[in-house]
């Protein structure tokens, strides 16, 4: 029965969260400022396409300010066609911003890139954009994947003024540790590790990705950093989702 349910039922319990993302190092006029967040898509495996094109539909109809995706768009190669239609709808006012993942880099990432590219996407291989919002700049920073070595920390930050606010986005969690230090973010937005996909109460997730075993599913504090953890919206092996759903996530800029 257990198994069932985790097979044929909680893989499509889509839910949508709500987070408060509370720090001094929120500008006042970036305060209630909202950013809409997917991540680990997985296309072209057991999540089918009109599964993830209702998550999308689901957030967009939250309305947020932005929107930020955080890697493993595919599962498989040759479906970059895919993938933009899929995204068609990913859209809002100050832009739509993706970052790749691992399960990216093993199916053709610049394929998937370059049809994101020319569909009107800002995907974010080691750079940032910065936005202007109420008077106030907001860089938003993409770091390119780090389990297949693509990172490039001090690149993506090379045309980011000190002094300013400024949004972290990278498919893996636990580098946390490493990045909050090198800039003050208000936060990192991270997915990957599918909050296990399997919770055990009282003891967690047993089972835990390379680089997403310390932070799994939530928000943190890193070194005065949030940092907040998608359990993503796709699976991967195996695919069964327990007493860890599906999610979307809305996330608020509140300043502490």
């Amino acid at each position: 029965m257990a198994y069932a349910y985790a097979k044929r039922i909680e893989p499509w319990a889509l839910s949508v969260e709500r987070v408060q993302l509370r720090s001094p190092r929120v500008p006042p006029e970036l305060d209630g400022v909202t950013i809409g967040h997917l991540s680990d898509l997985h296309l072209g495996g057991a999540t089918s396409q009109a599964f993830v094109q209702m998550a999308v539909r689901t957030l967009i109809d939250l309305k947020p300010d932005l929107l930020a995706l955080t890697g493993d768009l595919v599962h498989v190669p040759g479906i970059a066609g895919m993938v933009t239609e899929t995204l068609r709808d990913f859209r809002a006012p100050l832009g739509s911003y993706i970052t790749l993942g691992n399960h990216d880099y093993w199916h053709d990432a610049e394929a998937v890139a370059g049809a994101l590219r020319q569909s009107g996407h800002v995907v974010m291989q080691n750079h940032s954009a910065r936005l202007e919002i109420n008077g106030a700049p907001l860089h938003i920073v993409g770091v390119d994947d780090v389990w297949e070595k693509k990172h490039r920390l001090g690149q993506a930050l090379s045309n980011v003024t000190a002094g300013e606010a400024a949004l972290l986005l990278v498919h893996e969690p636990d580098v946390a540790d490493n990045f909050a230090p090198a800039f003050p973010f208000i936060a990192q937005l991270s997915g990957h590790s599918h909050g296990g996909q399997v919770r055990v109460p009282l003891i967690g997730a047993p089972v835990r990705v390379p680089l997403g075993r310390k932070y799994v599913m939530g928000q943190f504090d890193v070194q005065g950093m949030r940092l907040y953890v998608s359990r993503g919206v796709g699976m991967a092996q195996p695919y069964v989702r327990f007493l860890c759903p599906p999610e979307v996530t809305l996330l608020t800029l509140r300043r502490a």
